[in-house]
Formats: structure tokens, sequence, C-alpha cells
């Protein structure tokens, strides 16, 4: 088990005030690119598609798009993000000579990733509520929650960074992963439509449709019971990939 100090939080503070130096240019992409989206596909192709479970095409894939920032969000911090710190800047090399711990570095960075999360999260939530399509208040508790599947998403990359030979390595778990996650997660279209054994698939190894499924009901109003299971999944998968990515960078960074 990874030791937990106080120093994770000084490596978090850290990467806060360098992302904060350019915060101009940090917030514009988790901010326009969703929009994008939703302009493109929410409003233009949507005019062209019958409603999806008595919903219009744009109000069905906010809550995705939502989702999909928060995905994105952590997962490229803790990938591309984590790997120029650790190998190109030395980022890492310079805190571990100071009295924090490898611990410390990883914890701190996988922190930041899922704040990434959050942040993307809620730079997204008054703009797709002036269009009215999110319910308030329910849709307010995606903010926290964006954190824990920012972690989730963290600590898969995480695990990427650590065995990942060089920088353009990651680009293979992307398009491999990342990339059929994004399009089969339910998020431009009811999972439902797919074969069965794609269905259950998606619900056992992609952390996205787990997430997808939270965040649209949260966004519709109509949560139930059965997010719990969704809930559950996401905590156990966050625990195991937080546990096995602190342990694989240490292994790394240690060689």
């Amino acid at each position: 088990m990874p030791k937990l100090t106080s120093g994770a939080i000084k490596v978090w503070r850290r990467n806060k005030d360098v992302f904060m130096k350019n915060a101009k240019l940090n917030f514009l992409p988790p901010f326009i690119e969703p929009l994008l989206y939703l302009f493109a596909m929410g409003f233009g192709l949507g005019l062209f598609i019958e409603e999806i479970d008595g919903v219009s095409y744009a109000k069905f894939i906010a809550p995705a798009l939502i989702s999909v920032s928060v995905m994105y969000g952590a997962f490229f911090e803790c990938s591309y993000g984590s790997y120029v710190r650790m190998y190109y800047q030395k980022t890492f090399d310079a805190i571990i000579a100071t009295p924090l711990s490898i611990e410390d570095v990883i914890v701190g960075e996988l922190l930041w990733g899922a704040t990434r999360s959050l942040i993307s999260a809620t730079l997204m939530l008054p703009v797709i509520a002036l269009f009215g399509l999110i319910d308030i208040p329910y849709s307010l508790l995606i903010i926290p929650f964006a954190f824990l599947a920012g972690l989730l998403f963290a600590g898969l990359a995480m695990c990427i960074t650590a065995v990942t030979p060089n920088i353009m390595s990651i680009n293979y778990p992307i398009l491999l992963f990342i990339t059929p996650m994004f399009l089969f997660s339910g998020t431009f279209f009811p999972l439902n439509v797919l074969p069965e054994i794609i269905q259950y698939i998606a619900l056992a190894v992609l952390p996205l449709t787990h997430v997808v499924m939270i965040i649209r009901s949260l966004t519709f109003g109509t949560p139930g019971l059965f997010l719990l299971w969704h809930l559950l999944w996401i905590v156990v998968v966050c625990f195991i990939l937080f546990v096995v990515s602190v342990n694989m960078m240490k292994k790394r960074l240690v060689i």
C-alpha cells in the first residue's frame, strides 16, 4: 500500500501553480472542444435524429460530453503531462531530491490529474445549463463525482506512463483503448443498440461506460439505486488502479 503523506499536496500545489501561470490557455481547450461537439452533433446532426428515450439528441449527448471531458482531462495530464515532467523536464528527480518521497510525487500527480477532470466538468456545467440541457440541482453532484472519476482515469494513465518506453508509445493505448471507449460507452448512442456481447464488454472493462451512466442520470434528474452499482464499480477499480499505478511508477523511478 502506498504511504500517503501531506507531501503529495505540495506536489499537487506545484502543478496547480504551473497550470495557473498559463490559465487562459489551459482553460480554453476543456471549455471550447466539448462545445464544438455539442453544436456540431447535438444541434447539427441532432436535427436529423429522433428523440432518444424521450429526450432530444442534444440533451442525450450533453452528459456524455461532460464524461468524455472528465476522461481526457485526467488521462492526458497523467500520461503525456506526467511523462514530460518525469523524462524531459526531470521534475520528478528534482522533487525526489528534496525530503518528499517517490510516493508523494506520484500521488500528487494523480490528485492533480483528478483535479483537471474536476476543472473540466466545472467549466462545462454552467454553459450546458444555459442551453437547458441539464437538471439543477442534481447536476451539481457531477462536480465532486468528476474528481473521483478523474482519479480513476489518472490511475489508468499513470499505469501506462510507468511502462511506456517513449512518449510516442502513449499513442497505442489511446488508439486501442481510449478511442474505442470514447465511441462505445453509450456516449453518442444508447448502449442497448450494440450487440449483447459488446454491451457486456463495455460494462465490464470500459470505465467511461459507468461514468456516462451516472452523469447522464444526474443531468436528467433521475438518480436511482441502480447508480450505486456503477459507483461501486468505479470506486473499486479506482482503488485498484491507484495502488497499482503508484507501485508501478515506484519501480520505474527506482530503476
